[in-house]
């Protein structure tokens, strides 16, 4: 039987101890034997790895396959790891959380795999300079795009085309053109383009003349008569090629799109189709992580081989790491024939699975055995809290709790629990969740930031009263 060592503070050792006590036997199908240590520090989440080493004792007891360290724990674990000697990990933020880390544990989900690419359009390439080109790939890149989609404009002239396909090229990038016009679909191809879209029946001579893969579109999106024409001809020639159906906007055929990629499948079961989704992403004005998880869960369902997306208006700005995201979440659920659910909280941009880990009742124990005058902030259903060894208060308005902090003469403390409190208060009217000195977690919206590389401190982090 594995035996787990947990680092924690004084505040969270009784806590931790009964949470222990309830999971440890049947913990997921490897019950466990376990032990905590308290290292001499109040708040465990002010741990570090170069305290851990100074306060804790090598070795550990006999039989220790691991230590658990509180998840806000900085610093080389790796190193602490190779000190003592055992697996050296950071457990939950909350200690309510460890019987969730445990059942995730034990399952294993691989996020790493998908089967979907991403095609991320550049929609106005044509007014874009090669620099400007270059950027936005690079960007797309990061966000986790396969291709890089030129998109042409009607009516605008695209003298560098080629040169902005060559230099995409160069730069190790796969390239895809999309255009209105024949002319620039062939251009695009014939500089080195892997892609172009889009082709119908009606133009599939293109295809003749390049050695790019067509994506193949009917000749108006109700058309499928068209669209199977396209595919038996590719087909006949011996040509790779991705189907596309066309994903209609709210409220101009949506459901019938999504019936005609599903009719698509079930005729054609080994064709590759593509599914771009900017009309349902770009033309909805509902946030795009749930739009995206949706889109992607019925891409996993038909086994779509690519997606195209888009991010233009500002309020689709992260949808391509969204994709990257979803994509992996929902291939996960369909290969492991679970629920998506329990997976990854980056599609929860707005409200968290659990998101007040503790009640008041519990909240009130630890403030009760708080004798210093450093400030906490936690939030429960019942609102925020704020206490140290002066008082606890309670309210849902930041501004209630102003007057009873006594910290009018101090502007760097009065700032710190000023932006601590706005945090929240968002958490509280939200249902996030909250943890003091950290940003508030939006998921994949945000870039989140590596706090062990942090060197920059906000005034008055200590949390002292003034």
């Amino acid at each position: 039987m594995e035996h787990i060592v947990f680092l924690t503070g004084r505040l969270a050792e009784s806590s931790l101890r009964q949470v222990l006590e309830s999971i440890a036997p049947v913990a997921s199908a490897a019950p466990f034997t376990w032990e905590v240590r308290e290292i001499g520090l109040q708040v465990a989440g002010l741990m570090t790895a170069d305290m851990i080493r100074r306060r804790v004792p090598s070795p550990l007891s006999a039989n220790t396959s691991r230590m658990i360290v509180p998840g806000r724990c900085r610093g080389d674990l790796d190193a602490l790891s190779t000190h003592y000697g055992v697996k050296v990990e950071r457990g939950p933020e909350e200690v309510k959380d460890l019987p969730q880390f445990f059942g995730r544990e034990a399952r294993h989900v691989d996020l790493s795999s998908y089967e979907t690419e991403i095609f991320a359009e550049i929609v106005d390439a044509p007014r874009l300079d090669l620099d400007g080109i270059a950027a936005r790939a690079r960007e797309y890149e990061r966000q986790g795009a396969d291709v890089i989609d030129i998109g042409c404009l009607p009516e605008t002239p695209f003298p560098h085309l080629e040169d902005a396909v060559a230099m995409l090229k160069g730069q190790g990038y796969r390239v895809s053109v999309d255009s209105m016009r024949d002319e620039e679909l062939l251009r695009g191809a014939r500089a080195g383009a892997d892609y172009v879209m889009s082709l119908n029946v009606d133009t599939l001579w293109i295809a003749d003349e390049i050695l790019a893969t067509p994506i193949l579109v009917p000749r108006e999106p109700a058309d499928v008569a068209s669209l199977d024409a396209a595919i038996d001809a590719m087909t006949k020639r011996g040509r790779a090629f991705l189907a596309d159906p066309v994903l209609d906007p709210i409220p101009f055929g949506l459901a019938a799109s999504i019936a005609r990629y599903v009719s698509l499948r079930e005729r054609y079961h080994d064709v590759p189709i593509m599914m771009g989704v900017g009309n349902v992403t770009e033309l909805t004005e509902a946030d795009t992580t749930g739009i995206n998880a949706v889109l992607f869960g019925m891409a996993a369902e038909l086994r779509i081989a690519a997606v195209l997306t888009t991010s233009v208006s500002l309020h689709a700005r992260r949808a391509v790491r969204e994709a990257d995201v979803a994509r992996r979440v929902m291939h996960a659920a369909r290969e492991t024939q679970t629920l998506p659910k329990g997976l990854s909280a980056d599609l929860s941009a707005l409200h968290a699975k659990r998101p007040f880990p503790y009640d008041a009742a519990e909240i009130g124990a630890f403030a009760a055995a708080v004798r210093d005058p450093n400030f906490r902030v936690q939030v429960s259903s019942d609102g925020i809290h704020v206490y140290n060894r002066d008082g606890h208060h309670v309210a849902i308005d930041p501004f209630a709790l102003y007057p009873e902090l006594k910290v009018e003469n101090d502007g760097g403390h009065a700032f710190y629990l000023g932006v601590q409190l706005a945090r929240a208060e968002i958490a509280w009217q939200l249902g996030k969740r909250f943890d003091q000195d950290q940003p508030l977690d939006w998921g994949c919206a945000v870039d989140r930031i590596d706090e062990d590389l942090m060197a920059w401190h906000a005034p008055g982090s200590t949390k002292k009263k003034g």
